[in-house]
């Protein structure tokens, strides 16, 4: 079977439902971010981070895979399949993808303030007073300021890849950006997104929404397999 691995963002998941950074009418906006995604938020006010990822976590239960998520679980019949996501929501876990690396963390886990020790929490609220590994407990998401480590992870995967293909993400951010200084010059790179950046590598652009997109990958996939 041929490698092919997926680098996916936040555009995928927003079909779903769930809010971006940038979405101008999302929960997003009412926050700033150095407040609730950097590690200096952290110490300065923790109950408004925990709070705040309390409410992701708890709307994170009732958002649905699409069908983007699925047709890529699907994927792994014909295909060796790896996503690397810079997203913190479980859908492509839930759509039936079985090998998924999380860039930036997981929304329905927990870790101690070393993040040596991980718990997964489902849906869960974590509160002050809350305590693992002897800390508070705290949301096991990366946040600015943090180092990044399951980027030396995808640092592999995708080097190894056959076929790589980019959705829902500009790619302009780093360190997830730099993945594809490692992409094989023998491996084709697809790029799905209705308004794509300006890239410096060689890329088959696909102009649209996941959802579609998607299924002109699928066109093109089949006559690689």
């Amino acid at each position: 079977m041929k490698k092919l691995v997926f680098i996916t963002g936040a555009g995928i998941s927003a079909e779903s439902g769930i809010s971006t950074f940038r979405d101008s009418d999302g929960m997003w906006e009412n926050y700033n971010v150095a407040d609730v995604a950097d590690i200096n938020g952290w110490f300065r006010n923790p109950k408004l981070m925990l709070d705040f990822y309390n409410m992701l976590r708890t709307g994170l239960k009732d958002k649905k895979p699409n069908t983007a998520h699925l047709a890529i679980a699907e994927l792994e019949k014909d295909f060796d399949v790896t996503i690397v996501t810079q997203n913190v929501d479980n859908l492509h876990e839930r759509a039936g993808s079985s090998n998924v690396i999380h860039l930036h963390g997981e929304l329905t886990k927990a870790c101690n303030e070393s993040k040596t020790e991980v718990k997964d929490i489902g849906y869960g609220e974590i509160n002050i007073g809350d305590k693992i590994g002897g800390t508070q407990m705290r949301p096991f998401i990366v946040w600015f300021g943090e180092a990044v480590p399951e980027f030396e992870q995808a640092i592999p995967v995708v080097a190894s890849a056959d076929i790589v293909v980019v959705i829902g993400t500009s790619l302009q951010v780093y360190p997830a950006a730099g993945l594809l200084n490692y992409v094989p010059k023998t491996a084709p790179i697809f790029l799905i997104d209705p308004k794509p950046a300006n890239t410096f590598c060689e890329v088959t652009c696909i102009a649209k929404k996941a959802t579609e997109g998607v299924k002109d990958l699928i066109v093109e996939l089949n006559k690689m397999k």
